[in-house]
């Protein structure tokens, strides 16, 4: 059993839609290199993740070989994303935790992801202040091309 955040009627496994599963449910066995292939993670990391809780419960065979599921790729893919908006590996340890908790722990699992939103939107509008500064000074550059030689531009 991967990490799963399920209500009684409902699992929610990331923020978007998953993408489509390389083998349908049921047949999902995939070995570490065929997870590292398909997600761009390497065994080293996929390994590390098992190792401080972030994935915990993969399923094993019968001589120990990890077999993920349709659900770990799913899971891989919001801690992906988790990843890609700083929010520190600590904090995506914890809302596993909080995941494996119960239902009752929503509410600070929805506390830590508005803290990560806030995060992202603060960087988001650090990124768009650099790109009206290199946007301004590429119009600068490309007007300094029409000035008459002889004439400097800084």
């Amino acid at each position: 059993m991967t990490v799963m955040e399920t209500t009684s009627n409902r699992a929610d496994i990331c923020a978007s839609a998953p993408s489509a599963h390389p083998r349908p449910d049921g047949r999902d066995r995939y070995t570490i290199s065929e997870v590292a292939a398909f997600t761009g993670l390497t065994a080293h990391t996929l390994r590390w993740y098992e190792r401080i809780g972030l994935m915990p419960n993969v399923d094993r065979s019968h001589t120990g070989q990890r077999r993920f599921s349709n659900r770990d790729l799913d899971w891989l893919a919001f801690v992906t994303k988790l990843r890609l908006t700083g929010m520190p590996v600590a904090h995506m340890v914890r809302y596993a935790e909080l995941i494996r908790e119960g239902d009752h722990t929503f509410e600070e699992r929805q506390e830590l992801l508005e803290a990560t939103r806030r995060d992202v939107r603060t960087r988001i509008a650090e990124l768009q202040d650099t790109l009206a500064v290199l946007d301004y000074k590429i119009d600068f550059y490309a007007d300094a091309r029409g000035v008459p030689e002889g004439t400097s531009a800084s």
